[in-house]
């Protein structure tokens, strides 16, 4: 029996994405594991890899396609045995998509996947009781459904956990697969601003997956999370100071710590200190978190991305040096993996470098806060009761005021400042 290839859901905010190009063609044999395409998504411009093998009997999405909805059938592969010649191309469009849990940021805490939307005339798309989508191949749910097997109790094999074909092949008789709740209608969109030019000469740029996203996003946080801001402004000396010995100790090591990457430890230190602040809303209930995963934000050419420095309080700066700039570097390539950018349960942003004393930034829904950082430059500063010249930078944390009260964000931004003017905390 021949297999649809879906458009898939890379991404828990993806609902649709660019087939940017084709690495196979009709008549090409693939094994699951090969790159068959390249997908523009909402974050990045990831590799797709086949999960079962076969033969290529017919591509239905041509690459360059704009605006291709998860669950799309986009080819058909013809399994062992068929001839793809005698396969029709497979039918059947992507379902409505249905209502995700708000991300992180992207990105983002651990955020719940959205459901993969399921073609007309597939099998129903399985659900774990938790309400995470279960990623399995067609031909696996197909010889699941006819054993009578329970997919949410199938550990997968395949890539990023999927169930291949063989783990249900071996898996043992149980009960039935739970029924999918039913999804939840979307919200309304806000109609769009009608564009007026005014007669003046421009030009069109359309918009990239990820500045849709963007824009979705951030105008959602802004109108759905109460904003509080709370500002300091923190003596950087001693900070500079630290970094200068340390970058002379680390430099047979070929390693350059930059200040951002003494701001992200002083952040999660301060996360750690002020627990209270280390959170995230979620309806009903508060999420802790026992651990600091700071999202930092990097600036790429078709818009913003913040890879995850996960559990920073605990790692050498010089660690966190390193990491952040793999990180940033794949990031502008394109490259970087979901759960490199998905998670994270607080934000740095600091554009300092581009010479701004101070902003408030848009926290990165699901998560409880984000740090902004402006440039650090000399400023008359009272010293021991004198007035002296100092390196000094503001700092303006934005904090879910659902969640964080505007005493306990204070405690973080005193925390965050003592971690930065007496920063030998940070190597402690």
């Amino acid at each position: 029996m021949s297999i649809a290839i879906k458009m898939p859901a890379l991404s828990p905010t993806m609902e649709e994405g660019t087939l940017a190009k084709w690495l196979v063609k009709v008549g090409d044999q693939v094994s699951a594991g090969d790159i068959m395409a390249e997908i523009e998504t909402d974050k990045a411009t990831m590799e797709f890899e086949a999960v079962d093998e076969g033969v290529i009997a017919h591509i239905s999405v041509d690459e360059g396609t704009e605006g291709v909805k998860v669950g799309t059938v986009i080819a058909t592969l013809a399994e062992e045995g068929e001839d793809p010649a005698d396969v029709q191309p497979a039918s059947g469009e992507a379902s409505a998509p249905a209502a995700a849990p708000k991300e992180e940021a992207a990105p983002a805490p651990a955020p719940t996947p959205a459901p993969a939307p399921a073609a007309a005339s597939a099998p129903p798309q399985a659900v774990a009781p938790s309400g995470d989508r279960i990623i399995a191949s067609p031909l696996a749910k197909r010889i699941a459904a006819d054993k009578g097997l329970d997919l949410s109790a199938i550990k997968g094999s395949g890539p990023n956990g999927r169930i291949v074909k063989a783990d249900v092949e071996n898996a043992k008789p149980g009960a039935a697969a739970p029924a999918e709740a039913p999804a939840a209608a979307p919200a309304p969109a806000a109609a769009p601003v009608e564009a007026q030019d005014f007669g003046i000469p421009h030009e069109e740029e359309k918009l990239s997956n990820m500045r849709k996203t963007i824009a979705r996003r951030l105008s959602e946080s802004k109108q759905q999370v109460p904003h509080i801001y709370l500002t300091v402004d923190i003596r950087l000396d001693a900070l500079l100071k630290l970094r200068g010995e340390l970058n002379a100790a680390l430099e047979p090591q070929g390693v350059k710590l930059s200040v951002n990457d003494l701001l992200i430890k002083a952040l999660a230190k301060a996360l750690v200190a002020v627990p209270s602040c280390n959170v995230q809303f979620a309806g009903d209930k508060l999420l802790k978190f026992t651990r600091a995963d700071v999202s930092v934000a990097v600036s790429i050419p078709s818009g913003l991305i913040t890879p995850i420095i996960k559990d920073a309080g605990s790692k050498a700066i010089s660690a966190i040096s390193t990491e952040m700039k793999d990180l940033a570097g794949r990031a502008r390539e394109g490259k970087l993996q979901p759960e490199e950018y998905q998670g994270g349960t607080a934000s740095l942003s600091n554009m300092g470098m581009f010479g701004i004393k101070q902003f408030e930034a848009i926290i990165n829904p699901p998560q409880g806060m984000i740090m902004a950082i402006g440039a650090g430059e000399k400023r008359p500063y009272v010293v021991d009761d004198a007035l002296q010249i100092a390196t000094v930078m503001s700092a303006t944390g934005s904090f879910d005021h659902r969640a964080i009260d505007g005493a306990d964000g204070a405690a973080l931004m005193k925390a965050f400042k003592e971690y930065c003017e007496a920063p030998l905390g940070l190597v402690a």
